[in-house]
Formats: C-alpha cells, sequence, structure tokens
C-alpha cells in the first residue's frame, strides 16, 4: 500500500521537478535554433531568433517559479491520504495531477502577452 502511494508521490512530482528543470534551461540556455519539435513554440514566438530568445527567457521564468511554488502544495494533497486505500490515494494523485497541468498550460498566456508588448506582429522589436 505505501508502495502504491511513494509511487503516485513520483508522479505528481514529475510535473513541477520538470516545469523547474525546463524553466531553468529556458532562462539558461534556449534551443538554438527556431524548429518545430521542441522549446516554446508558437506562432509569435517562431518568428525570428529575437522573439524566440525572448519567449523562451520569459517562459521559463515563468515555469520555474510556478514550478517551485507547486512542488510543496503538490504533496499536501497526498500527505492527506497516507494510509488510505489504492482506489483513494490513486483518485487524488491523479486529480493533482490533472490540476498541475493547469498552471503549466496558461503561462502561456504571460508569455504571449510580453511578446506582443515587447515586438510589433511581424517580430520587430518596439521602440520603447
Amino acid at each position: 500500500m505505501i508502495g502504491f502511494w511513494i509511487f503516485m508521490l513520483i508522479m505528481d512530482l514529475l510535473i513541477p521537478f520538470a516545469m523547474i528543470g525546463f524553466g531553468r534551461m529556458f532562462m539558461n540556455k534556449p534551443p538554438k535554433s527556431i524548429n518545430a519539435v521542441f522549446g516554446y513554440r508558437t506562432t509569435m514566438s517562431m518568428k525570428n531568433g529575437n522573439t524566440w530568445k525572448f519567449a523562451h527567457n520569459h517562459c521559463g521564468k515563468t515555469w520555474f517559479w510556478t514550478g517551485l511554488v507547486m512542488l510543496p502544495i503538490s504533496v499536501l494533497p497526498l500527505l492527506l491520504v497516507l494510509g488510505k486505500d489504492a482506489d483513494t490515494v490513486g483518485t487524488v494523485g491523479a486529480i493533482t495531477c490533472c490540476v498541475q497541468i493547469v498552471p503549466m498550460l496558461v503561462s502561456i498566456i504571460p508569455t504571449e502577452r510580453a511578446l506582443r508588448k515587447a515586438f510589433d506582429q511581424n517580430g520587430k522589436r518596439k521602440e520603447i
């Protein structure tokens, strides 16, 4: 029973750790070339090298700090079901995982807003 709880804990920590890791990587070393496979890929971020770097830096900061906040918050629900049956642990773990996906996806909104504030629709940096 405790083995399944530990498994769910590890699974629920994957998203926050991934956000912290990729966030740090995107801030410090975004993918070198614009590509359709890896990185923060939106129409605006892929306009040119400047928008690509800017978007990765912004999204990286957002993911890094959001991941740090989500880390302890993700442990709490599972602590509440420690020692409970596998169905309860599984349900709480699945709900926690689904909730974690929301801030990960919502991070697109501030990144796109920052891109549009800093660049015009053609990807040229706006004058301040």
